[in-house]
């Protein structure tokens, strides 16, 4: 994969224009709108993008301290929480970054994917089951937790040559 995406910093632009973050905090309170965080934001939502693009084009931003929790169902896991400002610029970045990495994943992998997701995931595992004689279910215990940052941040590179796009994702 040669680097293809963003050579003269258009994806940047993106990434800090303040429309695309209120598009971006929208998307990103749906079903989220009670909580005291959120509300607090979108109360104040275009001052609060034109603040967030600010600190993106100065190169000031920075990502707040997570919130860390367990829950217990499905089964126990400690669960890390970006503050919602953050969760802005995830989803400003992912609706950037996504359409171009998404011809890149492999077919058969179904979370956090449009048009995919657990049912598709279901039936294509029942259809691989028919004509297997046997399967294995497995599950990778704490997979995130184990990826190495630097291989994952090579691959990115791969694809992306805006700098200060990568510098936000660093």
């Amino acid at each position: 994969m040669a680097r293809n995406i963003g050579k003269h910093g258009e994806l940047f632009a993106q990434l800090s224009d303040p429309e695309h973050l209120i598009q971006s905090a929208r998307a990103a309170a749906k079903g989220k709108r009670r909580k005291p965080d959120v509300a607090r934001f979108l109360l104040d939502l275009e001052p609060e993008c034109f603040r967030l693009a600010g600190e993106l084009a100065s190169d000031q931003w920075r990502p707040g301290q997570y919130k860390s929790f367990y829950i217990l169902q499905p089964k126990p896991r400690m669960i890390s929480a970006a503050p919602f400002r953050d969760r802005v610029v995830h989803h400003a970045l992912v609706s950037i970054l996504e359409p171009h990495f998404e011809k890149r994943f492999v077919a058969h992998s179904y979370a956090c994917r449009v048009g995919k997701g657990t049912h598709r995931a279901l039936a294509r595992a029942a259809a691989f089951t028919r004509n297997r004689k046997y399967v294995l279910k497995g599950d990778v215990v704490k997979f995130f937790p184990s990826i190495d940052h630097e291989i994952l941040k090579q691959q990115v590179r791969r694809v992306i040559a805006d700098a200060r796009m990568l510098g936000v994702l660093d």
